[in-house]
Parts: structure tokens; sequence; C-alpha cells
């Protein structure tokens, strides 16, 4: 395991999300010791959410010296400039110079990540990746992302965006979702695309954990609806293990909360996409950290 300790020093973990804003004191291994939350209210503006924030790290913080703050956000965003671009879920944040407004405060190094890359590093550092090389984070929710975790340090990439599988052609000329190529993995494996196709195909409209359920409950159409998502899904994993034969996939996000009902098929179908040699290397775990992943990780971003 890396050690991030630094000494006795402490950073702040700031997740914000559309909804709900989670803060941390944690040390350099990821432990938490102290965490408030409080509603996001997003549509109050970017003055209103900063100034609240500065506010909680002030509480969370106290007395205590930090050696850093890190903030994982929804994307799009700019992590070497620190910048809020224009995320879906938080209205009205066009360019946002967030980590420079917050330095402004504390007089610490401030880091901005996407909350995928915030998640991995978590995992990797205090949650299913202890004691791994290299990680490969998989989200899979609403959208699917990943982050890449190597020797306790993110892959960013040239433009800070590495990890944007979910654009990744699977199926070309499949189904087209927001601004995603047509049959980008997003489309065809994320909880977006089985609630979709289970809308489509079993009579009634319904969510993700809802064609979950009935497929759990022995409904034909809905296992073939799984069973689809979860080829393409297992796909992806392969197309990114050859690219990166990484040490270790961690799979999170909202659809592995049926982790025993579709593991075994993911890694079943993973194997048969693997080169033979690869095969028996193969290590694809669920997510230990929960909600926590975001906090954590970004906590752990500043070095």
């Amino acid at each position: 395991m890396i050690d991030r300790n630094h000494g006795t020093l402490l950073s702040i973990g700031v997740d914000l999300g559309g909804t709900n804003v989670r803060i941390a004191l944690i040390d350099g291994n990821g432990t938490i010791i102290r965490e408030i939350h409080a509603k996001t209210e997003a549509n109050q503006g970017p003055d209103y959410v900063i100034a609240h924030i500065i506010e909680m790290i002030k509480q969370v913080k106290s007395e205590h010296t930090i050696r850093g703050i890190g903030i994982g956000a929804p994307g799009p965003l700019d992590p070497f400039k620190g910048v809020i671009l224009d995320p879906p879920n938080l209205s009205g944040w066009n360019h946002v110079p967030l980590t420079s407004l917050i330095e402004r405060e504390f007089a610490v190094p401030v880091v901005l990540n996407n909350d995928a890359n915030a998640a991995a590093l978590a995992e990797a550092i205090s949650g299913a990746g202890i004691g791994y090389k290299s990680v490969l984070y998989i989200t899979v929710s609403t959208g699917i992302g990943a982050g890449i975790v190597v020797d306790g340090k993110l892959v960013m990439g040239e433009q800070g965006n590495a990890g944007e599988i979910g654009n990744m052609i699977i199926l070309p000329g499949g189904p087209k979702q927001s601004n995603l190529n047509a049959g980008a993995l997003e489309a065809v494996a994320s909880g977006t695309a089985i609630a979709r196709e289970g809308s489509k195909r079993l009579g009634t409209e319904v969510d993700a954990a809802g064609v979950f359920q009935m497929a759990k409950n022995g409904h034909k159409e809905a296992e073939k609806i799984i069973d689809e998502a979860m080829t393409y899904l297992a796909m992806g994993i392969a197309n990114l293990i050859h690219v990166l034969n990484p040490s270790l996939v961690v799979l999170g996000g909202g659809v592995m909360k049926s982790k025993e009902f579709i593991l075994p098929i993911i890694r079943e179908k993973t194997t048969e996409y693997l080169y033979p040699s690869l095969q028996p290397f193969l290590k694809i775990e669920p997510a230990k950290l929960g909600t926590k992943a975001g906090v954590i990780g970004a906590g752990l971003l500043p070095e």
C-alpha cells in the first residue's frame, strides 16, 4: 500500500454533487476523522454553494493543520486549471474557478477532479484495491465512467479526460444516448440503457432496479435484457484490460446493488473475451466504500 500519510498532516475532502455535499477530514490512508453533509441547493447558484462549502470546511477543519483540500465534482471540468465548466446537474456553474476561490480562503493547495476519479482513488488506496499496483475502477449507474490508478496515482491524460469510457463504441450503429457515439458503452450497458430497454420491451415503464428484480424473479425477457447489457459491459471491460492490463478491476455504481446477481455473469463473460494467457489473472471485485468513496477520494487528491 502506498504511504500517503505525510507525517501527521490531514486533508479535507469535498464531494460536491448535484443533490448533496459531503465534507470530511481524513488522513493520508483514507480514514475519515470527521464528516458532515448537507443539501447542495444548486439552484441557489455557485456563489451561495461555494460560500456554504467554505463554512462547512471551516467547521470540519476546526483547529487541525491540513496539507490541502481535494474536491470531487461532476464534469465537465478542467482539473488542471481547477475550473468547473458546465455540469448538467449544477445549473449555472459556467467556468467557475472553484480551486482559486477556495485557496483564497484557506491558503493551502486545492485540487479538483471529477467524481469518478475521486472514487477510483479511494477504492485503490483504502477500498477494494488495497495491495494492488494498478486498479481500474468502473462505475455503472445512470452513466458509465472510470478512473485508472497506478502506484497510488491517477492516470489523467493530456486534457484530464482519461477514463471517459462511456463513449467507447461497443455496438456500431446501436442506440444513441445524449451526446455519445451511437452504440457507446453507456448507451448499451448503463442503468439508463437497462431502463430504456425494459420500458420498451416489458410493456411497462420501469427503471433499472425494476428490470433487475424481474430478472431475479425469473422473467425471461428481463433476464435477456440484463444478459445483453452485461455482455456489452464485459466487452468493454475486456477491451480495457487488453489496453491497460490492470492488477484489479473494481466495479461500483448503482447497478452494483445487484452485484450478487450480476458479478458471476460479468466475470464469466469477460473471461470469454480475453486472451487465453490473461484469463487466469482476471480479478473483478465490487467496490467497498459505497457512498463514502467520493469524499475519501477527494481527500486523497492533494499530494
